[in-house]
């Protein structure tokens, strides 16, 4: 059974020296583990590219639903772990949530794995 990590808010994009550069913290690479387990479940990848390639309209759940084969609220509990990690942010319309990448989070995120990436 996987050891459960701490709940922490990392709604900010992660700050820290890239992974090559030396030896981390352990306060640090919780950090960024944490940002990474949210990517770790296949269909929360294919979830951020399909919010990703939405652009800056965003895209509902009642959309995504169907796109990954999945009902609307396994697909709200799968973005939600998303939400938490700070790589996507929702905006509420009426009946629907809109989700939009956290263009910066994602990007720190890249930078921490491989500093030429961005």
């Amino acid at each position: 059974m996987p050891k459960n990590l701490p709940v922490l808010n990392v709604n900010s994009p992660v700050r820290c020296a890239p992974l090559a550069a030396g030896t981390m913290t352990m306060a640090t690479a919780l950090q960024v583990a944490l940002r990474m387990r949210a990517l770790g479940e296949p269909v929360r990848v294919r979830l951020l590219s399909l919010v990703l390639a939405a652009g800056d309209g965003g895209i509902c759940t009642r959309d995504l639903a169907p796109a990954v084969a999945l009902t609307e609220s396994t697909v709200s509990h799968h973005l939600g772990k998303l939400r938490d990690a700070g790589l996507i942010e929702g905006t509420r319309a009426g009946m629907n949530v809109y989700y939009r990448p956290v263009l910066s989070s994602l990007a720190a995120l890249c930078r921490v794995i491989d500093p030429e990436c961005c």
